[in-house]
């Protein structure tokens, strides 16, 4: 494979994977979500990232959950409203880690359990 043709091969690949993410935050919401309610979502680019380093993927896992975040909307609700304040965050760890799951990086997962455990 030429320089140039693995060059379309990764762009492509960062492509799809970043639909995928999308998906997975479109997805994510529409649990959470009313009937009523648009489905919103939010684009998570990763182009400029690179996920063979540890910087990369701890940037992208940042992005990541600001767009769950964002999307989810867990910082509107008030938590005395502990219901809704509970459906938000659940929306927000669902899509986080779907989108986690489509990104083919070990150090992405590995930030994300991190993360998990540690609260």
């Amino acid at each position: 494979m030429t320089t140039k043709a693995a060059a379309k091969s990764s762009h492509h690949r960062r492509t799809l994977a970043l639909a995928a993410l999308s998906a997975c935050l479109i997805a994510a919401v529409t649990g959470a979500a009313n009937a009523a309610e648009p489905v919103r979502s939010v684009s998570v680019a990763y182009g400029d990232l690179n996920l063979a380093s540890e910087q990369g993927n701890s940037t992208l896992y940042n992005r990541i959950v600001a767009a769950a975040h964002q999307v989810c909307g867990a910082s509107s609700v008030d938590i005395r409203e502990l219901q809704f304040f509970a459906e938000e965050r659940a929306c927000e760890t669902q899509a986080i880690a779907q989108a986690v799951e489509q990104v083919p990086s070990a150090k992405l997962a590995a930030i994300h359990l991190q993360r998990l455990h540690s609260g």
